[in-house]
């Protein structure tokens, strides 16, 4: 599966199958260096599914008068 087509719930559990395989240490060299860009990708791939739920989170929200209010995200 393409990484773009991925959902944060599939891109994670492929994230940390991945680091599995690394961990164990087996793999060939190149395969490793294969798994470990996978992984760097699905991670900026995550970031960035993290960073816009984030943003619209921040839009979503309403201030006390029940008027939209733009506040940090904790």
């Amino acid at each position: 599966m393409a990484e773009q087509q991925m959902s944060f719930e599939q891109a994670l559990d492929r994230l940390e199958q991945i680091v599995k395989l690394l961990e164990k240490g087996d793999a060939p060299l190149a395969e490793g260096l294969g798994l470990f860009e996978e992984g760097a990708g699905l991670v900026a791939q995550c970031k960035k599914q993290l960073e816009e739920a984030e943003q619209k989170v921040v839009q979503l929200r309403k201030g006390p008068d029940g008027a939209p209010e733009e506040l940090p995200f904790d």
